[in-house]
């Protein structure tokens, strides 16, 4: 354990997206410098992990070490570490909230020794500009164009010649009801497109879905918006695939990685102004970009999109070419190894 260079925060048992861009990164990051987690939760057996206890010993050392925290528990654990026990840390905090912070969090991202965040819109929140914009990536090898998508998209045995995709839990905040209601009237003077709509709806929001099913069969199209449900993670890459389009239109996000998913399999993508989406996708060239909660303006622009399908296709490879030239997860881990290497030579 001695060589140890980072330490990255894992503080949530509960697998989360900050979870999941942790565990993305860490391969290239462990290629770079060696790396160790506080906390073994979902981690690959291979990973060095360090109880709290381990973190204070190893800290002690006489080595000053890099901590990567991502939420403010981890802030906290790092801090302790450091302030009251001596270890010899430069703690590094990435925010990717679209909020105001809470005083409590502007106290703890005053102490650190390094700050990052994933997108403009997030950066927009800071008192104190970020060291640097990181932005997630996506893994190219498992989200990646199909040989052929209207095989694909037969394959899955929906109606219609192609798929309009929408990927999340289902409830007010993905924008689901935006999508439905932008799409009743298009889809009765368009028999091409059928719209699958993949994701969980907890019980809380059952009453969400089972009025916009109402909606969706008094417009007669029960079989062409069809609600998929919670599908396991080993299905998902196929699915995109298997869309011609992708809608993403969060109300609010944090990043929202399922853009990138959706471009990576070659989608053309419909998404809101949330999340990262507005530094991602070009309007025009990738799909469509259109204001939160507006649903005029997605009907509008959803209605566009579908007068063209040649041109949807040409969108998903201009959008697959995006990303493996911006948004590979290669270099987000890349880009964070040179950030822990630069504070580990300063």
């Amino acid at each position: 354990m001695t060589d140890i260079q980072v330490i990255l925060g894992n503080s949530n048992a509960r697998f989360s997206g900050v979870t999941s861009t942790m565990l993305a990164t860490l391969p290239e990051v462990r290629r770079s410098v060696n790396t160790a987690v506080l906390g073994a939760h979902h981690l690959p057996p291979d990973v060095p992990t360090l109880n709290f206890r381990e973190l204070i010993k190893l800290g002690r050392d006489g080595k000053t070490r890099v901590f990567h925290a991502r939420r403010n528990d981890e802030m906290i654990q790092a801090l302790v570490a450091k302030k009251v026990f001596g270890a010899r840390l430069k703690i590094i905090f990435t925010s990717t909230a679209q909020r105001h912070h809470s005083k409590f969090t502007k106290y703890l991202m005053g102490q650190m020794d390094g700050i990052l965040t994933t997108c403009s819109a997030a950066a927009f929140f800071l008192k104190n500009p970020a060291d640097e914009m990181i932005p997630h990536g996506v893994n190219l090898t498992h989200y990646q164009p199909p040989e052929n998508k209207e095989q694909a998209w037969q394959k899955l045995g929906f109606p219609g010649k192609y798929g309009i995709g929408i990927f999340g839990r289902v409830r007010p905040q993905k924008g689901v009801d935006l999508l439905v209601r932008a799409a009743i009237p298009l889809l009765k003077e368009n028999l091409d497109p059928t719209i699958v709509i993949v994701g969980e709806t907890t019980p809380s929001f059952a009453s969400f879905q089972k009025e916009l099913e109402q909606e969706i069969s008094e417009a007669g199209l029960s079989e062409r918006i069809i609600f998929h449900g919670k599908r396991p993670s080993s299905e998902l890459p196929a699915l995109f695939q298997a869309m011609t389009l992708v809608a993403a239109l969060s109300r609010n996000e944090g990043f929202g990685l399922t853009v990138l998913e959706a471009m990576a399999s070659e989608c053309a993508v419909l998404a809101s102004h949330a999340g990262a989406w507005k530094d991602i996708v070009r309007d025009g060239t990738h799909g469509a970009l259109v204001p939160c909660d507006d649903l005029p303006k997605t009907q509008e622009r959803l209605a566009q999109l579908l007068t063209n399908h040649s041109a949807l296709i040409q969108m998903g490879q201009a959008g697959r070419q995006h990303v493996v030239d911006h948004y590979a997860i290669e270099q987000e881990g890349a880009a964070l190894s040179r950030y822990y290497l630069k504070h580990l030579n300063s």
